[in-house]
């Protein structure tokens, strides 16, 4: 009979994934990361607008460019975070951005990570580590709820460990909260605990730790009709004025909110009922 420790060994081995070879990075600039096997999926078109279309956060994009080409440079560069109103372009921006860097020439990969994967990003970042390109790890709609411990794994992103951030490692997250958890749940928790300064101190300080926070707050009535107004231009949807104010009033009021989003969904309906192509 084999050893015991023989046997084990084999039946480990057997069960083990296969081990994760690195895709050919000069293929796509984009790739999303999937687990159960681990791989980094090609992307060969990414959905995103051109940046001359994302109104109303020049500063942000501004910032952002400026730290992305640093990065693609090789030179320092913070990671950022994207928090703030729903719709306002956050995760828009991050794509434009990117875009923008490597139609300068810059040699920059995006590598989308979801949320409910962080748990493998020590894995993901072990394998960028090993590359000599240089990458924008994304992760999209970032937040917490009080019992959900994937955020232990995002400091392995923003802190590195003992092995620190790979260099050549960026990460650019959006989110809805400026903190990454419900304000109510901040609340209660500091509420409830024996050191309320310390009750959320770990999960609160999770957002300190990106060394950009750019915020998107909601946009005025001029500043959604410009929008609008940008959209049917570039993609030659004709219009008038008066019209189209009237019409994206009326359906702004219908969804009750104001955003970059709900002025792409009245461009998209409109583009419809024109017979005019536009991106999906």
């Amino acid at each position: 009979m084999s050893d015991p420790l023989e046997r084990i060994a084999a039946a480990l081995e057997r069960v083990s994934p296969p081990p994760f070879d690195a895709p050919d990075f000069t293929k796509a600039d984009a790739f999303v990361w999937q687990v159960a096997p681990d791989r980094l999926q090609p992307v060969p078109k990414v959905s995103r607008v051109d940046m001359s279309l994302l109104l109303g956060v020049d500063r942000s994009r501004d910032t952002l460019l400026e730290n992305t080409r640093h990065f693609a440079r090789g030179l320092p560069a913070n990671n950022a975070l994207l928090w703030g109103a729903r719709g306002m372009g956050k995760s828009s921006l991050v794509k434009a951005v990117h875009a923008a860097v490597v139609a300068e020439g810059l040699p920059l990969k995006i590598v989308e990570l979801q949320r409910e994967d962080l748990t493998s990003v020590t894995r993901l970042l072990a394998l960028l580590r090993s590359s000599d390109m240089r990458f924008v790890l994304f992760c999209d709609d970032l937040s917490f709820s009080h019992d959900d411990q994937h955020y232990k794994s995002l400091k392995a992103v923003l802190d590195g460990g003992i092995e620190g951030r790979p260099e050549n490692v960026v990460f650019y997250a959006t989110s809805n909260r400026r903190h990454l958890m419900p304000r109510d749940m901040i609340e209660n928790e500091r509420a409830s605990a024996i050191s309320p300064s310390e009750a959320t101190e770990e999960k609160v300080s999770l957002s300190d730790r990106f060394g950009l926070w750019l915020g998107f707050h909601p946009c005025g009535q001029d500043e959604y009709l410009a929008m609008i107004r940008g959209y049917c231009d570039a993609y030659g949807i004709e219009i008038d004025d008066e019209t189209l104010r009237a019409e994206a009033i009326e359906w702004q009021a219908t969804r009750g909110s104001r955003s970059g989003r709900v002025a792409w969904q009245y461009v998209t309906d409109l583009a419809g009922r024109r017979g005019v192509a536009i991106p999906a």
